[in-house]
């Protein structure tokens, strides 16, 4: 499979952008199998749907670990890059991963898509950019899923939005000294992005 995903190269060997792929794709992938351990407590045919799936890496892999023997479940890639989703289609067919199937939307789309079903039970997306991450959580929330494993990427719409008003804002309150430098204003657009995510869950 790490052959054919072109995480191997044909002799074996792992580059270091590959393995610093495949660490944070594992690493995601044990905070998903026990989930999915759970949900198979009370459903026999689990569905987890994959949001900006790109060359669909965790989806194969979880695939391969977790659905493989069970002949029951159901792995969804959401991306909207076309030639992405074509291969990986052919990918899933020369693999024999039947019950893996990929669909080019954006996530935004994939909420009201008749080409999912009413309801999920994991909902991933490793490095969703920018909103994709909040478009997998309303998504996630919609299709009443029991569990999201979501690492956000690029969290820059709110640290736009405080670089638009930066002058007018230095007059108005001392904290906004919190954003004055270009990297603060980042970081705190994604400390900011956080807080208002978990609000949302919550």
């Amino acid at each position: 499979l790490l052959k054919a995903l072109h995480i191997l190269t044909r002799d074996g060997k792992l580059n270091q952008d590959s393995r610093r792929k495949l660490k944070q794709v594992y690493h995601l992938v044990n905070f998903i199998e026990p989930l999915f351990n759970e949900v198979l407590n009370h459903n026999p045919n689990p569905v987890l749907v994959d949001h900006g799936a790109g060359k669909s890496y965790l989806g194969f892999i979880l695939y391969d670990l977790l659905l493989k023997q069970l002949n029951a479940g159901e792995v969804v890639g959401i991306e909207t890059r076309a030639e992405l989703v074509e291969k990986s289609k052919d990918l899933a067919a020369e693999l024999g991963f039947l019950r893996m199937r990929f669909e080019h939307l954006t996530v935004e789309e994939s909420t009201v898509s008749n080409s999912l079903p009413a309801k999920v039970d994991i909902v991933t997306a490793l490095h969703a950019c920018n909103t994709a991450t909040d478009d997998a959580i309303q998504f996630g929330l919609k299709k009443q899923a029991q569990y999201m494993v979501l690492v956000p990427c690029c969290q820059a719409e709110v640290a736009e939005v405080l670089r638009q008003h930066k002058n007018e804002s230095f007059s108005k309150t001392p904290l906004s000294e919190i954003w004055r430098h270009p990297i603060h204003t980042r970081e705190f657009g994604s400390q900011m992005t956080n807080v208002l995510r978990c609000l949302q869950l919550e």
